[in-house]
């Protein structure tokens, strides 16, 4: 995860609030108590200014009002010397006093250096308003001095004595100094400020770490967590919100850990399931795509998981010509998947069942596919056999019945017709007893009850003898070839059940050889295996038919060999026995030219050392 920023950080966001919070309220008492204060100033400023001009006021009105007498000094020189007592020191803030009288004419100035405006008559609106009302204007504006630009507050007051207005003092005073001790206090508040400020963005910092550093702990943690970490635990600083925060972080990763094991261990489960299931496993999402796919499932569809993750289930299987994800979403019967070559039979049997929300919806599909190409081989056989035993037992019995229906209405009164009807139903029944023996036969191999009484035998004198019978007792002209040698070879056999084997091969042999024909015999070591031969120079076998022969009713000419009484169950108890030995039986034919039989049993070296 990428590294928080500081800019981004939550530490700093803590500490701008505080201080935007702590300069918000700064301001808002800065504006009320600078404002008010200024209010006060100003009010205090001119409530002084009133109450001494109320005092020069009454003092003028004194001296307007008193008889005077030739000791006291005129009346100009008395306005003169109350106006230059007017100001005490040369600090106040009275800048000038002076008297107007009622033809607003200037009488005396308590200013030295403004004597010259003395008797010259003034034209400012409030003078002539105070003259002719009486009374002084209510609005006292600050204005500002033209020459210094200080602010300056003008106070006109009227003298009136007995009715008559006898004239107005104009005072102007500098309230400079009042904005200056604002200013001087402004100038402080913003120090506090700042200093504020200050304390604020440490304390700020103190704070956010308090609340930050658990978060960032905790954040941690989720980092450890979502790397598999489970273990490491969150410090818990305190037991207010935050504390009781990472108390359940805590808890949520432990329980987590928990979850995470049972889920652990039971995907190993389903893995070591799917692994050694010989069945092959597919699950897909809701749109049918492949999502998993086990080993076998990769084997029996020749696919490799990079290829069919991801890819559609119907293509992968070959049935989106037949199928659409609808019809399987509706759980269908099982699906046969044909996979057989020319060269090779392959069929997969594919089960469907669906994956279903809680809510009852689909969310995808699992797909269990079975090699059933050894079933379907075993149901075909089974099919083929049930028809072959049907047609081979009907064939005589229908020949039976014709002949025995003949002989019921009248034929066996007839000499020469009777012996032969007779004879053919003695055959067919004969044919049908060795039909049944070899079923019996079979079927005894193919069960739990079949036992081999093995026994040690001097093969090549055994081999030799069962040829001397045969050769003896045929009514073919075919002659008999013997290519190997005399040397001893002791094998352990069940002797009834390879003589069966050799009867069964050289009488196929005869059969099929033609008038003069050879049939050879031959027997050879490979290594630990006797090879036998056994070869005619019959009309052979096609090359696509050569593996087919050792299957149960097979015939390559069938009409020809039901002609010679075969069953088509010799060859195919031959392998039975040979297998049941621990050999191999096999043939190799070329049309026109003949066919061989070979088989092989084993051979123990040691035991034939014994036996020599």
């Amino acid at each position: 995860m990428k590294k928080v920023g500081f800019f981004q950080s939550i530490h700093l966001k803590f500490v701008l609030i505080y201080m935007l919070l702590i300069l918000l309220a700064m301001q808002i008492i800065g504006v009320y108590f600078v404002r008010e204060l200024e209010k006060r100033l100003v009010d205090t400023f001119q409530t002084s200014l009133t109450k001494r001009t109320d005092l020069l006021a009454y003092n003028l009105k004194e001296e307007f009002s008193k008889e005077r007498e030739k000791s006291d000094p005129p009346i100009q020189v008395a306005i003169e010397n109350l106006l230059k007592s007017f100001i005490s020191t040369p600090k106040d803030d009275v800048q000038e006093v002076q008297f107007i009288d009622e033809n607003s004419r200037v009488v005396a100035t308590s200013d030295p250096y403004n004597q010259g405006i003395v008797g010259k008559k003034i034209n400012d609106l409030r003078v002539k308003q105070a003259l002719v009302s009486g009374n002084a204007p209510d609005n006292l504006k600050i204005e500002r001095a033209r020459d210094s630009g200080k602010r300056m507050q003008i106070k006109v007051v009227p003298i009136v004595v007995e009715g008559k207005t006898k004239g107005v003092i104009y005072i102007t005073a500098s309230i400079e100094e009042v904005y200056v001790q604002m200013k001087e206090i402004n100038q402080i508040f913003a120090t506090g400020t700042v200093i504020a400020l200050i304390v604020t963005a440490v304390l700020g910092i103190l704070l956010a770490q308090t609340i930050t550093r658990p978060i960032s702990d905790m954040r941690r943690q989720a980092l450890e967590m979502a790397k598999g970490n489970y273990s490491r635990k969150v410090k818990v600083y305190g037991y207010d919100e935050i504390g009781q925060l990472a108390l359940a972080f805590n808890n949520l990763a432990k329980k987590l850990q928990h979850a995470r094991a049972s889920t652990e261990s039971e995907r190993r489960k389903l893995t070591s399931v799917l692994s050694h299931m010989t069945d092959g496993v597919i699950a897909t999402d809701r749109k049918g795509r492949i999502i998993l796919l086990n080993d076998p499932a990769e084997k029996m569809l020749n696919v490799s998981r990079e290829t069919a993750l991801d890819q559609p289930i119907l293509e992968i299987l070959g049935i989106e010509s037949e199928y659409t994800l609808d019809h399987l979403f509706e759980e269908p019967d099982s699906v046969l998947l044909d996979f057989s070559t020319r060269d090779e039979p392959y069929i997969l049997r594919a089960s469907f069942s669906v994956i279903q929300k809680d809510t009852g919806k689909a969310n995808g599909l699992i797909a269990v596919l079975y090699d059933v190409t050894e079933q379907e081989r075993i149901d075909r056989e089974r099919r083929e056999f049930v028809a072959n035993v049907s047609h081979e037992l009907r064939t005589p019995l229908t020949t039976m019945r014709s002949y025995l229906e003949a002989l019921s209405e009248g034929a066996w009164q007839d000499p020469n017709i009777a012996p032969n009807f007779l004879s053919v139903a003695q055959d067919e029944t004969e044919r049908m007893i060795r039909l049944v023996n070899d079923l019996l036969r079979l079927s005894k191999m193919d069960s739990t009850e079949y036992h081999l009484m093995k026994d040690w035998v001097e093969f090549t004198e055994f081999f030799s003898h069962i040829i001397d019978r045969l050769e003896m007792s045929k009514e073919q002209n075919v002659s008999f070839k013997r290519a190997f040698s005399k040397k001893s070879r002791f094998i352990e056999i069940d002797e009834d059940k390879i003589t069966q084997v050799l009867y069964n091969i050289i009488s196929n042999a005869l059969k099929y050889s033609p008038e003069g024909g050879t049939v050879t015999y031959r027997l050879r070591e490979r290594g630990e295996m006797l090879e036998i031969s056994i070869s005619d120079q019959g009309m052979g076998i096609p090359k696509e038919n050569v593996d087919k022969i050792f299957d149960r009713f097979y015939r390559v000419d069938k009409a020809r060999s039901r002609q010679m009484g075969g069953t088509g169950l010799g060859l195919a108890i031959a392998k039975e026995m040979i297998q049941a030995h621990g050999g191999s039986i096999w043939a190799k034919s070329e049309e026109g030219k003949g066919t061989t039989i070979y088989f092989t049993l084993p051979m123990e070296k040691d035991q034939e050392d014994d036996w020599e």
